[in-house]
């Protein structure tokens, strides 16, 4: 990689890549015709593409192999690809402190208890601390001896200490997250329960109200000594007893 074009990979809206440029009709053409020449691909890049194409003008100094298409199966072998100066994984995982380059203090085995590590790490990291708070107290040392001071060591060591508390926490991030995902879900159905339970008591207390209207109607209308219904008029009208039933079974 070229070292003037390592800011610009750093930028957040990177430019596109400077060979770009060398992606022209012309030149792919001149790569199909290097490939139909040559039989044999895997000594594409090892040959002359001059003395091949010799008939053909506009032969790029540059190798014409450039323009091929990257091999997805070296990037499947390799597990990862780079783009714009970053490294990416095929398969998305965290990477552990030690895979990034630092000093992990803890199991890298996920299935490994790493409760005591844990502990040891913080309590460690609480000696350094009160170590550290000593050295800054303490008188620095003569000018002329070429040493770090004292509590330069204790703020790397407690650096190291932090990073693999954070590398920790950060590996426990899809479990927090799956937790999370579970209680939201549990807090879904508890509402849905309670609003069903709510419908469900709601329609008790209608069809209590529906039952005692149905009985007060029965109510209102006289029987005879028969235990029959008479027919009563009201406003004029006639209302029957088979009216009257069927006005309650619409009702309920």
């Amino acid at each position: 990689m070229d070292e003037s074009e390592e800011p610009e990979l750093r930028n957040p809206f990177p430019s596109p890549p400077s060979h770009y440029v060398k992606y022209t009709s012309h030149n792919l053409k001149l790569l199909e015709t290097l490939k139909e020449r040559v039989k044999d691909t895997a000594d594409i890049a090892s040959i002359d593409q001059h003395e091949v194409l010799s008939d053909i003008t506009g032969v790029p100094s540059w190798p014409l192999v450039q323009l091929e298409k990257p091999r997805v199966d070296w990037i499947l072998e390799e597990g990862y690809y780079n783009v714009f100066g970053d490294r990416w994984f095929v398969k998305e995982t965290i990477p552990s402190l030690a895979e990034s380059g630092g000093h992990q203090l803890y199991p890298p085995d996920p299935s490994v208890d790493r409760r005591p590590a844990l502990l040891s790490i913080v309590r460690s990291l609480l000696v350094t601390y009160s170590n550290l708070i000593g050295a800054v107290v303490a008188p620095p040392p003569p000018p002329f001896l070429q040493v770090l001071p004292e509590w330069h060591r204790h703020m790397e060591w407690i650096a190291t200490l932090a990073q693999n508390l954070m590398a920790a926490a950060n590996e426990l991030r899809p479990v927090q997250a799956r937790g999370n995902l579970e209680r939201m879900m549990q807090r879904q159905l508890d509402i849905r329960r309670e609003e069903t339970r709510a419908i469900h008591t709601k329609c008790d207390e209608l069809e209590s109200r529906l039952r005692s209207l149905r009985t007060a109607a029965l109510e209102m209308v006289p029987k005879q000594n028969t235990g029959t219904l008479h027919e009563t008029s009201i406003s004029g009208e006639a209302i029957t007893t088979e009216e009257v039933l069927r006005w309650a079974e619409e009702v309920t």
